[in-house]
Parts: C-alpha cells; sequence; structure tokens
C-alpha cells in the first residue's frame, strides 16, 4: 500500500498536474491511501472498513482542494497546472464538484454503521459533520465568491477531524 501511494503520487499524478483537470481525482487516491495502510497496519486485513476509511478521505479532498484552487486559481495558471478551477470562469463546475463530493462524503460516514465501523449514533455524528460541511459547499455553489470558498476550505479543515473523531470513538465503544 506504502509502495501504491509512493508510485500513483510520484508517477502518475504528478505528471499528470500540467496535463489535465482529472489529476486532482487521480492525487485523491494517494492522498486517501494512509488510513488504509494504518487500517492494515492494525488488522493485517485489507477489509471493507478500510475501503470506507479511504472513501471518505477521498471524497473529502475534493472540495477541500476545489475551494483551495478556486482561491488560487491565477497561481494554478501561471504556474501551468490544469486544475478545474483554472479553466471554469463563473466556478459553477468548481463549486458543483465540490458540492457533489461534500454530499457523497456525508453518505459514506452513513456507511460506518452498515459495515460495522462504528454504531449507528458515531455514524450518524460523522454524517452530521459532513452534511454542514455539505451546506457550505452549497453556499459556494449558489455565491462562489472568494469569500465562500475560503469558508469552505476552512470547513474541510475542522470536518475531517470532527469526523475522524466520530469514527475512533465509535469504533472504540465496538
Amino acid at each position: 500500500m506504502a509502495l501504491a501511494t509512493l508510485v500513483s503520487y510520484a508517477w502518475i499524478y504528478t505528471p499528470l498536474k500540467r496535463s489535465t483537470p482529472w489529476a486532482v481525482l487521480v492525487g485523491a487516491v494517494p492522498g486517501a491511501l494512509p488510513p488504509v495502510i494504518g487500517w492494515v497496519a492494525a488488522t493485517g486485513a485489507l477489509t471493507v472498513e478500510a475501503w470506507l476509511l479511504f472513501g471518505i478521505v477521498f471524497a473529502w479532498q475534493l472540495p477541500h482542494f476545489h475551494s483551495l484552487a478556486w482561491l488560487h486559481r491565477d497561481d494554478y495558471a501561471r504556474a501551468g497546472f490544469k486544475v478545474l478551477a483554472v479553466d471554469d470562469p463563473t466556478g459553477r463546475r468548481t463549486a458543483t464538484h465540490s458540492l457533489v463530493w461534500a454530499l457523497v462524503l456525508a453518505v459514506l460516514c452513513l456507511l460506518g454503521a452498515a459495515v460495522g465501523l462504528t454504531p449507528a449514533a458515531f455514524a450518524v455524528a460523522a454524517a452530521a459533520f459532513s452534511g454542514a460541511f455539505a451546506l457550505l459547499a452549497a453556499r459556494f455553489a449558489f455565491d462562489r465568491g472568494s469569500a465562500r470558498a475560503r469558508i469552505l476550505f476552512l470547513g474541510s479543515l475542522i470536518v475531517l477531524p470532527l469526523i475522524w473523531i466520530a469514527v475512533v470513538a465509535g469504533h472504540a465503544t465496538l
């Protein structure tokens, strides 16, 4: 898993950054593999729970990155990076992608109870945190100004630790 993280980041994602906005999705893979590595190290098995943790980080990264990219789209353009925000003058696609992935995050958090990762109450708490994050993404989708993008970005820095606290606390009670 660690080798896959290194290879996918260094030799797939990094070269793609200058050629396609899809690089962000590719780059989200190595970004989401560390919890899988931790799960496998702790349990000795690559299970559905590990992939759910992967999905949570994967989905979280996209609104996190898109909000940051919207704020710094001119810098990305000057650097020659083909992020979505560079080729999206109105921000509609960037904000829509942020909202869709924030909603996916909420669904993935709820699945924590379905796969036995955490009790239902803790999965609902994690989903509520990500639901609030989705509301920030929706506000960005309807008002694509820098202030909304900054609030979404700052919200991303808060929501992931809150999700992890709910998941870990719930898992500890199993």
